[in-house]
């Protein structure tokens, strides 16, 4: 998929020795899809990385007690502001910090009916197995479709740009992903609406060549 985008290009010419002419021509280039969705990859990949600046840090409020102060919201001096990224209405990410944790909620792009059944079996079916993910949520944030929680444990037993590049690699495929179960949806729909079509034309045929058929119209044509 294709957008054009419009571009100025333009050129010196020497006129005379103490004037220079300037001409502009419009050109249309055409830039794939992943190059205009590649801006919002990088700002959301700087944000995260400026996010995952974590450490071990014990609750203020229960004694022993180390949970993730982006989910317990219990001291408000140990969050962060929260990061809205958006690429328009339908697609955006929620970065909220905090000093051992970071969560990110992910908006996926949803077009039609379809794409909403589809975003949520294919997001309810990867939360049913959240275990098998470390960092993915049960549950998503409101508003949101899907929704990670990264703790100071994960950074510390796994690489925090690999963390990064996950959730990035995330937000490339999963637009890929849905798009082609639509395609494979309304393929399978057109061949089951050609199959039923075909089946309704004989069951037709058969009523329209019965012998009582045959006989009511020799009746009516009397």
């Amino acid at each position: 998929m294709h957008f054009p985008v419009l571009v100025f290009d333009w050129s010196v010419e020497e006129r005379t020795s103490d004037a220079l002419m300037l001409s502009f021509r419009l050109v249309f280039v055409s830039l794939p899809f992943t190059a205009t969705l590649r801006p919002y990859l990088n700002a959301v990949r700087a944000t995260l990385q400026a996010a995952l600046c974590l450490e071990n840090f014990s609750s203020q409020v229960v004694e022993r007690h180390n949970k993730p102060e982006v989910e317990v919201r219990s001291s408000k001096e140990l969050l962060l502001q929260p990061v809205v990224i958006s690429r328009n209405d339908k697609e955006k990410v929620l970065i909220e910090g905090s000093i051992n944790s970071v969560r990110v909620s992910i908006a996926v792009k949803q077009a039609d009916e379809i794409e909403k059944i589809l975003c949520h079996k294919f997001m309810r079916f990867m939360m049913m197995r959240a275990e098998n993910f470390f960092i993915l949520r049960r549950k998503p944030v409101e508003g949101y479709d899907i929704s990670f929680l990264i703790t100071n444990f994960h950074t510390e037993q796994m690489y925090k740009h690999k963390l990064v590049d996950f959730v990035i690699h995330f937000m490339e495929e999963i637009d890929k992903e849905i798009s082609e179960m639509k395609l494979s949806v309304n393929a399978r729909a057109r061949i089951v609406a050609e199959e039923f079509l075909k089946n309704v034309r004989s069951l037709l045929s058969a009523f329209m060549a019965s012998p009582w058929i045959l006989t009511c119209h020799t009746f009516l044509l009397m």
